[in-house]
């Protein structure tokens, strides 16, 4: 008997809306008392400085208002689970032009409130169901939205790696948002029912193949906390790196998701 199809799972837009909002606000907050010399700090994004990255994560709500302005698709051909395959086409495009945000914008703390106030107009203009024409494919923009928890989310914790005692908080809704993006789409890129992954209080996913768990204790279980999952789905941390500090446990012949990972990089 094949496996039983599992349902994608559905996000409310009003709390994804909400959430997208409040955790920029949260990185707008904060980099308005960002001094010269913390804008000039390194990141752990290669050659961008802490100001390259603000400004970059201006961009995070800024494409929304670009793919509203584009001509509507005929129909949707993609998935929100597309998504994070998809931008790793997009990351060599995405390093190139990483400083001419920051370069255009001298003054970030007007630059972020430009971009938050047409980004909330385009809201208020465009209904979920406005198809986007994204590299994930055409999308409904509820469906986009939800990516945004995950780009705003795993730059907030670039910027708080990049500056000691920053400490952005993060958004709740955004972070579970975030978190269960991406471990379906490991569960979509690994399909099966062999191994359980764990990222409590928000997801639980089964997925590699071999001999599917039924009941009790599944014989091969990966657990881990929300960031530390989305460090390893973007290239954040390595598995190797997260075991060896204690980040992710593993059990199982099949608990290995090196191989798998990251999924955006």
């Amino acid at each position: 008997m094949p496996p039983a199809k599992k349902r994608t799972r559905s996000y409310d837009p009003a709390k994804i809306r909400t959430a997208v909002l409040a955790q920029f606000g949260n990185v707008r907050a904060a980099a308005a008392g960002l001094t010269p010399e913390q804008l000039a700090l390194p990141t752990r994004l290669g050659d961008w400085t802490v100001r390259d990255l603000v400004a970059h994560v201006g961009m995070s709500l800024a494409a929304v208002s670009r793919l509203t302005g584009l001509p509507e698709p005929a129909q949707q051909d993609g998935t929100l689970l597309d998504w994070p395959a998809a931008i790793v086409a997009d990351a060599p495009d995405i390093a190139a032009h990483a400083r001419e945000p920051a370069g255009r914008h001298p003054d970030l703390a007007a630059h972020l409130a430009a971009v938050e106030e047409r980004f909330t107009a385009d809201l208020a203009a465009h209904p979920g169901t406005r198809l986007l024409a994204t590299s994930a494919g055409a999308l409904p923009l509820a469906d986009y939205l939800v990516t945004r928890t995950v780009e705003l989310v795993v730059h907030t914790d670039d910027l708080n790696a990049a500056v000691p005692g920053l400490d952005i908080p993060y958004d709740r809704q955004a972070l579970a948002a975030g978190t269960r993006l991406l471990a379906d789409a490991l569960a979509a890129k690994a399909p099966g029912g062999s191994t359980e992954v764990r990222v409590p209080p928000y997801a639980v996913v089964q997925c590699v193949q071999g001999p599917r768990h039924t009941r009790g204790t599944p014989p091969n279980v990966v657990e881990t906390d929300p960031l530390t999952w989305i460090r390893l789905a973007t290239g954040r941390l390595t598995w190797a790196e997260a075991l060896q500090h204690a980040k992710v446990s593993a059990s199982g012949e099949r608990a290995d998701l090196s191989a798998l990972l990251p999924l955006t990089a």
